[in-house]
């Protein structure tokens, strides 16, 4: 009878181990959140790095630099997009504060045209009613503080230019690195998860990166032809959202659509920007993203859902960017380790594919 519970009780052992180990990385993840955020950041971002250089590799051109010119090239034009969203952050920081008193004219006159609509008489006490209630809402406190959390960014963007800018210039020796902390078996099945992880994190987040590029460029064409106030932030903001899966291009189209309705004070202008960007929003997720992405990350949708709301609580809006790519790392871990295997086998979405990476 002994013998027959001893799995019973490895098995629970391994995962009461487990659930210790986690609460412990998660304790450390929350109280170490301004250090590893950016490292975090800056792994993920040379994942980008290294598939664009080795996507400049096989061009005919360009593909004649050695390694290291296409890894500086690639790097540079990382930082200067670094800098240039920072700059569109600060100077739209002030102009849309300074175009807030506008925007509550103009939504005043809205609620004003649509009472009238109704066949309702505006009553002699309005502007006082509207004083009362909508007026008391500080639009400009609310735009200075969500514009200074996106202005804090600027630190965390200038560690992570610095973590990136180390990570590649020291890539190349850590194959050589690891040959030499962890010989035979050890070395070989590290290289195998690295290999994995490099494989399965550096193609899709490459190729989202390219779709988010492309709905950002739709969405800017859109907002341009309307000439809606901050075209190019705003493209901006959706293109980084859509890394967030499911909710991301829903949070992505509804603060521009909102500042429409209060720039123009005309619902079919909004439902107008509105109809537009949803299709393209339809289009990137139903038809492209499918098509270039498809199973390149194997996760269970339940999943990507609970790593979605873990990684928010723990860090944010950052956190909710970088869900999908950590907790791909993590399944990839889990599948190289005959303790662990099964809870990668959970994880995934095709469960023989999570079985194929296990050495």
């Amino acid at each position: 009878m002994q013998k027959a519970s001893s799995p019973v009780l490895e098995q629970f052992r391994i995962l009461v181990y487990v659930s210790v180990f986690v609460t412990l990385i998660g304790y450390l993840l929350v109280i170490g959140k301004s250090i590893l955020l950016p490292i975090f950041v800056a792994v993920i971002s040379v994942y980008v790095l290294i598939t664009m250089s080795n996507w400049l590799g096989r061009q005919p051109v360009i593909g004649a630099l050695p390694g290291w010119g296409r890894r500086a090239l690639v790097l540079f034009a990382f930082i200067v997009a670094n800098i240039a969203l920072t700059g569109v952050i600060i100077t739209t920081a002030g102009q849309l504060i300074d175009a807030i008193p506008s925007y509550q004219e103009n939504l005043h006159s809205l609620a004003t045209t649509v009472l009238q609509s109704l066949g309702r008489d505006v009553p002699a006490d309005w502007n006082t009613v509207w004083q009362n209630t909508f007026g008391q809402i500080d639009l400009q406190s609310i735009a200075i503080s969500a514009l200074g959390s996106l202005g804090a960014l600027g630190g965390v963007i200038f560690m992570v230019l610095i973590y990136a800018m180390f990570l590649m210039g020291e890539r190349a020796g850590f194959t050589e690195k690891v040959s030499l902390a962890l010989p035979e078996e050890s070395g070989a099945q590290l290289h195998s998860i690295i290999a994995s992880i490099n494989h399965s994190i550096g193609d899709y987040l490459s190729i989202k990166t390219l779709i988010n590029v492309i709905l950002a460029s739709i969405s800017y064409v859109v907002m341009w032809i309307f000439d809606v106030d901050f075209a190019l932030f705003w493209a901006i903001m959706i293109g980084l959202l859509n890394y967030i899966p499911f909710i991301g291009s829903l949070i992505g189209v509804v603060f521009p659509v909102l500042l429409t309705l209060a720039q123009f004070g005309s619902i079919q202008t909004t439902l107008g920007v509105l109809g537009l960007l949803t299709a393209a929003q339809l289009w990137v997720g139903n038809s492209l993203e499918p098509r270039l992405i498809g199973q390149r990350v194997n996760l269970s949708p339940f999943v990507v859902l609970v790593s979605l709301s873990l990684w928010t609580s723990l860090w944010g809006v950052a956190g909710s960017i970088l869900a999908i790519p950590l907790t791909s790392i993590l399944a990839i871990l889990l599948s190289h380790f005959g303790t662990t295997k099964p809870f990668a086998v959970l994880l995934s979405d095709e469960p023989s594919q999570a079985n194929k990476t296990h050495i």
